[in-house]
């Protein structure tokens, strides 16, 4: 018999992981779990580790190169109203698309990392 395993969360490595923590932070409405520095995690309130659903950022050396080989998707009711906030926060919209039944917009967070806000249309 295996194991099962299940998403725990999601890490980003980055250059300043308490400046992009505090950015998904306003962005999620998230609070910080764990911060030794070159380790920050964040998560819903009242969420704890080993919970799931948490966001870490992880000090590396190199910048973001290129486009990113996996980014989160997150949904809405109100995709340009999240949209206009998480552009006030400091993510830059990439472009808008849409297919039969949902559009989204791709945005890069300050430091360049792409995520789409989706909502069905």
């Amino acid at each position: 018999m295996s194991e099962t395993i299940t998403v725990g969360g999601i890490t980003i490595d980055c250059n300043d992981p308490a400046e992009l923590a505090e950015f998904w932070s306003a962005a999620l409405g998230y609070t910080v779990l764990a911060d030794s520095g070159d380790y920050v995690m964040i998560a819903p309130p009242g969420v704890g580790f080993g919970e799931g659903r948490y966001l870490a950022f992880q000090r590396v050396p190199e910048t973001k190169g290129t486009k990113n080989r996996v980014h989160i998707d997150f949904q809405t009711t109100a995709r340009a109203a999240e949209v206009d906030r998480l552009t006030v926060l400091g993510a830059t919209v990439l472009g808008e698309h849409s297919l039969p039944g949902f559009a989204w917009t791709v945005l890069q967070d300050p430091h360049g990392n792409e995520f789409c806000v989706v909502a069905e249309s």
